[in-house]
């Protein structure tokens, strides 16, 4: 992997970073304002990897990654119905990367034997948390299936798409274990809970990102190797 295609997310890294140090350190301010600026980093170092910057997989990309934005920014405000607006707009981001792994190329099947693991995951979750989600357990349960169809269709493509949603599952699991089971806090202290949290969600956009943009510049590098006559072969004259 050259430095030319880790540079442009370089930004991207270092705002990770300070974002999981302030995550310990604070101030709460400072938190908030990192968090809202991760994501529009992951977008630049998407468009400028991808030339040219068009194509429905580009922008399914940048629109998932958009979603996942509004996520981190309305989940930043406390109380229910916050929660629940950033659940719906990481709902959307997923439904967007589902989409996304539908339409790019891929080498084997679209669904894997992955996907029985993550049905393992989705049942055994909905169990743990079922008795403690209250009004929640429509929104939750419908979140849970499209979160593990993301990651089961993922799991179709590279080894870093792969892992970058095998983390997204990690993340937003942790996530839930924090709000809805009791008894978790006392386990997980708020800083370390946080911590897990970032880190798994980081690094599953940056490797999906990663992994998005090296399948697409693939392609493009397909594209041009077909329409280029071959080496000593004469170009087929034109109709007049």
């Amino acid at each position: 992997m050259t430095r030319s295609l880790l540079r442009p997310f370089l930004p991207y890294l270092v705002l990770s970073a300070v974002h999981l140090v302030l995550l310990v350190t604070g101030p709460a301010a400072a938190v908030t304002a990192t968090k809202a600026l991760l994501m529009p980093a992951l977008v630049a170092a998407v468009l400028t990897l991808v030339r040219p910057r068009r194509g429905a997989a580009l922008v399914l990309l940048v629109v998932a990654i958009c979603c996942s934005w509004a996520g981190d920014v309305l989940l930043s405000f406390p109380g229910e119905t916050w929660f629940v607006l950033g659940l719906l707009s990481f709902l959307a981001a997923h439904s967007v990367y589902i989409a996304l792994f539908v339409g790019l190329p891929r080498a084997g099947r679209l669904v894997t034997p992955w996907a029985a693991l993550y049905a393992i995951w989705y049942a055994g979750f909905m169990l743990l948390l079922a008795p403690h989600l209250g009004s929640l357990f429509v929104p939750v349960a419908v979140y849970g299936l499209v979160l593990g169809s993301m990651a089961a269709l993922a799991a179709g493509h590279s080894g870093v798409v792969a892992i970058g949603g095998a983390l997204f599952v990690v993340s937003d699991s942790v996530l839930a274990l924090g709000r809805f089971l009791p008894g978790y806090d006392a386990v997980v202290p708020g800083a370390g809970h946080d911590l897990i949290v970032m880190t798994t969600y980081l690094a599953a956009q940056g490797l999906i990102a990663l992994g998005a943009i090296l399948n697409l510049r693939g392609r493009a590098l397909g594209v041009r190797a077909r329409s280029r006559p071959a080496r000593g072969r004469p170009v087929p004259a034109t109709a007049p």
